[in-house]
């Protein structure tokens, strides 16, 4: 079908590519799920409208490096681990396939996290509530983890079920998307941002690295000499989203996942450009339309705004401690009061009772201090679906935003789950052996349930140190596959040559360096052990690729004769 319509032009040509387009779609279910939703949603309110350029900036990278991997994996029809590990470096093969399955059992966290807060705050507040925060977790853990379990065994018979499920999550995740996009039309026609707003926050700024968001200077300004102590926490805050994002756009997981749907779908050398259309169009813009419509419809209820009912709250310690107030209005109490007791610390003030500071020492701190710290505060899921209360109503907008990121988190959960199953076939050298990759799934599955029990703050922030975990690891495959390329061993006549070269490696030299800056910015801006474990595990990895390397070209080769 695609060489009869080649054969006959660029628009049989087109037609063709929209009929086969297939993985660039199963690739934008997994990079549209807990962990893009919730990177949207903090860009947000943190950056406002001026970090939209973000995300698309580092999905354009990362297709640039899915469709090498594309290209090298359809031109030689061979298993990409096996093809790097035998042609290229083995310590790379490794790093790569070992950093996919880390990035599958972190990034299981935070999906069980933002399931569990769209169970217990959105759809089912009261059922689940009454059983205590943490039995609340427990029956939705265990009814994600049950669900998940079910649907990933499934896919190893097929079936109809299965097929009727996936369309049912697709569904559910489109209706919130659906609903931020009308959201964004809401506040365009209203008048409430303008087009040229919009517009001008695809401007790449790289500024907000290092200063806030300029709609919170009116606060600064008021804090006086407090100035610099909020700065550099508004400043820290946007850096760890800012990576989150670049790193939930491409996950290193993605770039394993990608090769091997490609080879079960029987795609070869034929297939090299409908993969690159397929990655542009299927990947590119649905991610692009979704995460701006999230950040929009975030900044505009959140950005710069403090938190409801902090500020002005003398019993704000009442509220955080009552059972009877509901779980995210605990949390956000909870989070405001660590924010200002930590500035009073940071001031050299004493507790008033020698062990915790009062309310009243709490309301004793300047009104544009208080207004940052609950302007800074993690919202939770609870908060987060207020974005959409113009639309439908308070209680509405909870049960579509609870739904949609309960479909995303449970649709991610299964993938993720999926893709682990492959790298255990892979480190077992057993391809599609059904047991193997039971339990490579199990065990991502069995690990992602600790997550809304191992982290106490928002739920859906989550997913932001996780995916800053991410980011460390992603430079390792994009090197790998600007290397496979660059491989006349491996790529034979396939290897691209003149121009087409050129412009394949300018294209991914500038993501590859992208992605080895933001891994070592991430790593540079944590504490003293992230540095120490992120600056160490990538200096062994150098060494070890260097020395197989060494030892792979000092190695003689020998020529089989007869004893």
């Amino acid at each position: 079908l695609l060489n009869d319509a080649r054969a006959k032009g660029r628009g049989s040509q087109l037609g063709a590519f929209v009929k086969l387009s297939g993985p660039g779609w199963l690739q934008s279910a997994i990079t549209l799920g807990g962990g893009s939703l919730a990177s949207s949603l903090f860009l947000g309110v943190l950056g406002g409208y001026s970090l939209l350029w973000l995300q698309p900036m580092a999905m354009v990278l990362g297709i640039v490096m899915l469709a090498a991997i594309a290209y090298a994996t359809l031109s030689t029809r061979r298993r990409p681990f096996e093809a790097i590990r035998t042609e290229i470096n083995p310590a790379l093969a490794w790093a790569w396939i070992l950093a996919s399955m880390l990035a599958n059992f972190v990034w299981c966290m935070p999906q069980y996290a933002l399931g569990t807060a769209a169970l217990t705050q959105n759809l089912f507040p009261g059922l689940l509530g009454g059983l205590g925060e943490n039995g609340g977790k427990l029956v939705s853990v265990l009814l994600i983890f049950g669900l998940a379990t079910a649907v990933g065994w499934s896919y190893q018979s097929g079936g109809r079920g299965v097929k009727l499920f996936e369309r049912l999550l697709k569904i559910l995740v489109m209706i919130v998307v659906v609903s931020f996009i009308v959201v964004v039309v809401r506040l365009l026609t209203a008048g409430q941002m303008s087009l040229g707003e919009l517009l001008t926050g695809f401007l790449p700024d790289f500024s907000l690295l290092g200063k806030p968001g300029a709609a919170f200077e009116p606060m600064l300004a008021e804090a006086g000499k407090a100035r610099a102590y909020w700065t550099n926490l508004i400043v820290a805050n946007q850096q760890d989203v800012m990576i989150a994002a670049f790193a939930t756009a491409v996950g290193i997981n993605m770039t394993f996942l990608l090769p091997y749907s490609m080879l079960a779908r029987g795609w070869d050398r034929d297939f090299r450009g409908l993969a690159i259309f397929d990655l542009s169009t299927s990947l590119l813009l649905p991610f692009l339309l979704a995460t701006t419509c999230v950040i929009v419809a975030a900044a505009s209820r959140f950005h710069a705004q403090p938190a409801d009912k902090l500020v002005d709250n003398a019993a704000v310690s009442v509220r955080a401690s009552n059972l009877e107030v509901p779980l995210s209005d605990r949390k956000l109490a909870s989070g405001y009061i660590g924010m200002v007791d930590a500035r009073l610390k940071a001031m050299g003030t004493e507790p008033a009772d020698g062990e915790s500071y009062t309310d009243a020492q709490r309301l004793a701190l300047p009104l544009a201090e208080r207004q940052l710290a609950a302007s800074l505060v993690k919202r939770d899921n609870a908060d987060l679906a207020s974005s959409l209360t113009e639309v439908f109503g308070s209680r509405l907008a909870n049960i579509v935003f609870g739904i949609g990121v309960l479909a995303m988190a449970v649709s991610t959960v299964i993938i993720l789950m999926l893709i682990n199953g492959f790298v255990f076939c892979e480190i077992a050298d057993k391809p599609g052996n059904a047991s193997v990759h039971r339990t490579g799934a199990l065990a991502a599955g069995l690990v992602g349930t600790l997550g809304p029990f191992i982290w106490g703050e928002a739920q859906a922030y989550l997913a932001v140190p996780t995916s800053k975990f991410g980011s460390v690891m992603l430079p390792i495959a994009y090197w790998t596959f600007f290397a496979m390329m660059n491989s006349r061993r491996l790529l034979g006549e396939a290897m691209p040559t003149g121009t087409k070269r050129l412009l394949w490696n300018a294209a991914m030299l500038v993501s590859c360096c992208v992605a080895t800056f933001t891994s070592l910015y991430a790593i540079g801006t944590g504490d003293t052990k992230t540095q120490l474990f992120g600056f160490g595990s990538l200096g062994l990895i150098v060494l070890a690729v260097v020395a197989t390397h060494v030892m792979k070209r000092e190695t003689p080769s020998h020529t089989a004769t007869s004893p």
